[in-house]
């Protein structure tokens, strides 16, 4: 499994440019971080009780903790700071990025939600 060799926080664009040792570097918006976390409030306690997390466009990471020497802490300007984000975690998310963050489009469009990229994606498949 690859490890990072850099994490770089862009605020203003609101990016987390994580690399790796593969050579891969992934750019992952706080909000596509923040609505993938892996914290109770997002995926529930049990399969099924995951909770569709909305209205998170503007969100922001304000800090980042290391834990131990596998994982990082996002904080979120939202208050939100329980998820870890293993090595292996923000690697799967920066491989999947485009199919998961579909996913979550349709999901938020399935539940009657608005978000500026639905447009897009619907435009797109035409």
């Amino acid at each position: 499994m690859p490890h990072p060799t850099d994490i770089k926080l862009h605020q203003v664009s609101k990016i987390l440019e994580v690399s790796f040792d593969s050579g891969e570097t992934f750019n992952l918006p706080c909000e596509y971080l923040r609505v993938y976390s892996q914290s109770a409030e997002v995926t529930g306690h049990a399969p099924g009780q995951e909770v569709l997390q909305v209205g998170k466009q503007a969100v922001n990471v304000t800090d980042i903790t290391p834990v131990g020497n596998y994982a990082i802490k996002l904080h979120f300007d939202d208050g939100h700071d329980t998820g870890l984000y293993t090595w292996e975690r923000l690697y799967e998310l920066g491989v999947n990025q485009e199919q998961n963050w579909v996913d979550y489009l349709r999901r938020l469009m399935r539940a009657g939600h608005q978000h500026d990229d639905l447009t897009k994606l619907i435009e797109s498949s035409r």
